[in-house]
């Protein structure tokens, strides 16, 4: 399954459900506003059993780069990659 954050805040129940339900076969992918919760929630993605990835435009559109944790298991990657992304996973959950 594809899970996608483009929204910098989500109720922490909600996250924290997600996030239970998310296996190594998965994907998570952050965009648009969604690359800040990198940032705010870095636990969450140290946890995760999942492919990480977030758009690289997304995260220069906001400076993000500085803010990123080092030890961040959280790729960069390009719009064109998104797209093999959203090509190999299904279902897809958009949230």
């Amino acid at each position: 399954m594809l899970y996608t954050f483009s929204q910098s805040d989500y109720p922490k129940t909600e996250l924290n459900d997600c996030f239970l339900y998310i296996t190594e076969k998965d994907a998570v992918v952050l965009w648009q506003d969604g690359v800040l919760l990198a940032v705010k929630y870095p636990d969450y993605f140290a946890r995760c059993k999942a492919n990480c990835t977030m758009l690289e435009q997304d995260v220069l559109a906001r400076n993000l780069t500085a803010l990123l944790p080092q030890s961040s298991k959280i790729k960069l990657i390009s719009i064109e990659e998104l797209v093999g992304i959203t090509e190999n996973y299904s279902p897809q959950l958009s949230l």
